[in-house]
């Protein structure tokens, strides 16, 4: 049951990411000029579990996609938030949770994003 619900969740975030590719406005965004928070949302599949449940251990595969957001906050932040997350199941709550769950030493702790703060 679990890898199905994976597979939905990774063909979901690439259904949504085409269509936000259609809409995409030309422009420097948090993410650098040549793509969205919503694409940049799809690097993260490997995060599904841990970013909706804060008991879940993170995986080797998500932290090092994270560790990459990482060293951009504005950028980690708008993907957290980003429509493709949300109808993703993502919990900002608990997604901003996996940098200190990767147990990254060079984390923008403090770092506001939206309503939350990195911890």
């Amino acid at each position: 049951m679990e890898g199905h619900t994976k597979m939905l969740f990774i063909l979901g975030l690439v259904a949504i990411a085409s269509i936000s590719q259609i809409y995409r406005v030309e422009g420097a965004g948090e993410c650098g000029k040549n793509t969205t928070p919503d694409n940049e949302a799809i690097k993260l599949a490997p995060c599904a579990t841990a970013a909706q449940d804060e008991n879940a251990s993170v995986s080797q595969s998500c932290c090092v996609q994270v560790k990459k957001f990482g060293q951009n906050p504005a950028c980690l932040c708008a993907v957290l938030l980003s429509n493709t997350a949300k109808m993703s199941g993502v919990d900002p709550k608990i997604a901003i949770t996996i940098p200190k769950r990767c147990n990254f030493a060079n984390r923008p702790v403090g770092y506001k994003c939206g309503p939350y703060t990195l911890p």
